[in-house]
């Protein structure tokens, strides 16, 4: 997680979520504002990703959405990446 922050505001940030598959760290979602938008990007184990816009304007409810959207869905996430790598 990077969040930057100017007098207590949320400028930007990064959420990911990794987990710890074939003895490495393994980054499976992410959460940021790059490319001027707030958006996921779910990761495969082939490379390919998939940008998802997220139309949330405030920087704060962007952050406590990721936050909270791991915190409800970190095990589906993880499950989901690990049947890619089966197939």
């Amino acid at each position: 997680m990077r969040i930057r922050t100017e007098k207590g505001k949320v400028l930007d940030m990064v959420v990911q979520y990794e987990s710890f598959l074939n003895n490495k760290w393994t980054p499976i979602v992410r959460y940021d504002c790059s490319h001027g938008f707030f958006h996921r990007d779910v990761l495969y184990p082939n490379g390919e990703k998939e940008k998802q816009a997220i139309t949330i304007t405030s920087m704060e409810d962007a952050l406590n959405y990721a936050e909270q959207d791991f915190r409800d869905r970190w095990d589906f996430y993880k499950e989901r990446y690990i049947k890619k790598i089966k197939r």
